[in-house]
């Protein structure tokens, strides 16, 4: 399904390029041969389904930390077993985004294919390597959050080795591999590069994980998680208790952002530039 919906929007991003419909063309006019970029559009199809896939992995996830509706048709047992895989998709999209990425910079490398595999290597894959426009921040982003994947995603396979208490702790981190993923997508996705409503959708999905994040903290599965009235006596009592509830002040203030984000539009994308732009340019 994952590799069948990738299809999908490659198709869409192609048609949208070869129309010049797409806002990747008003970015990188060269792009407007879509043809001769076809892999860097795959590449933006599997992180468009990655960061698709993404999302679900973290709604299932949330579903199972906390209250789930009563009828849901998914047991909970199905239901873990759904998170596990999507969560596994989501690593290997990923991981297919950056590669494909890599991929595009050493076809369109005019140096030797020795000096293009490295250069590529090092503009894709190492922090810091790429160091042109937006992208020396979106990139590490991006990178981080692929690096953070594969370590939060595969520590389940060796829960029983370093202890469920540990593995708990560490698999909440995925919240940040999500967070990553949309700051890289709204930083440095083409397609949603300027003011729009397509930009404002991507900030829109972000809704229902906040709000399932903030049920989650306030009606968590776990009888140990939940939130007592009053501190407790101990230092220790009361620093956790001020982090707990600290942990869901935030999360309010989160999930107002998105909402004021949403309902004014004003989403962080650039302006779009005019269609006609001659008087705007030298042509000496």
């Amino acid at each position: 399904m994952a590799l069948l919906i990738t299809a999908a929007i490659f198709v869409l991003l192609y048609i949208r390029i070869r129309n010049k419909t797409s806002s990747t063309v008003t970015v990188m006019p060269f792009m407007a041969d879509a043809g001769g970029f076809w892999m860097y559009f795959l590449s933006q199809a599997f992180g468009w389904s990655a960061l698709l896939w993404a999302w679900g992995t973290v709604i299932l996830g949330l579903m199972l930390s906390g209250p789930r509706p009563g009828r849901l048709p998914l047991s909970g047992p199905r239901l873990e077993r759904l998170h596990r895989t999507t969560s596994l998709n989501t690593i290997a999209l990923i991981a297919a985004h950056a590669l494909l990425f890599g991929a595009e910079l050493v076809r369109h490398d005019t140096a030797s294919w020795n000096s293009a595999v490295a250069t590529a290597f090092v503009e894709a894959l190492v922090p810091g390597g790429y160091d042109s426009g937006t992208g020396k921040i979106a990139i590490p982003i991006g990178q981080a959050a692929l690096y953070l994947a594969i370590p939060l995603g595969l520590i389940f396979y060796v829960r029983h080795r370093i202890g469920q208490k540990t593995w708990r702790i560490l698999h909440r981190c995925v919240i940040v591999v999500y967070v990553l993923s949309v700051w890289h997508t709204l930083l440095y996705g083409t397609n949603v590069w300027y003011d729009g409503w397509f930009r404002t959708s991507v900030w829109l999905l972000q809704l229902p994980i906040a709000a399932l994040l903030l049920l989650r903290l306030m009606r968590p599965a776990r009888r140990s998680e939940k939130l007592p009235g009053r501190p407790g006596a101990t230092a220790g009592a009361r620093t956790g208790w001020a982090l707990r509830v600290g942990g869901r002040l935030v999360v309010v203030a989160v999930l107002a952002a998105l909402v004021a984000v949403v309902a004014s539009g004003s989403d962080g994308g650039r302006s779009v530039p005019p269609k006609d732009t001659t008087s705007t340019h030298n042509h000496d």
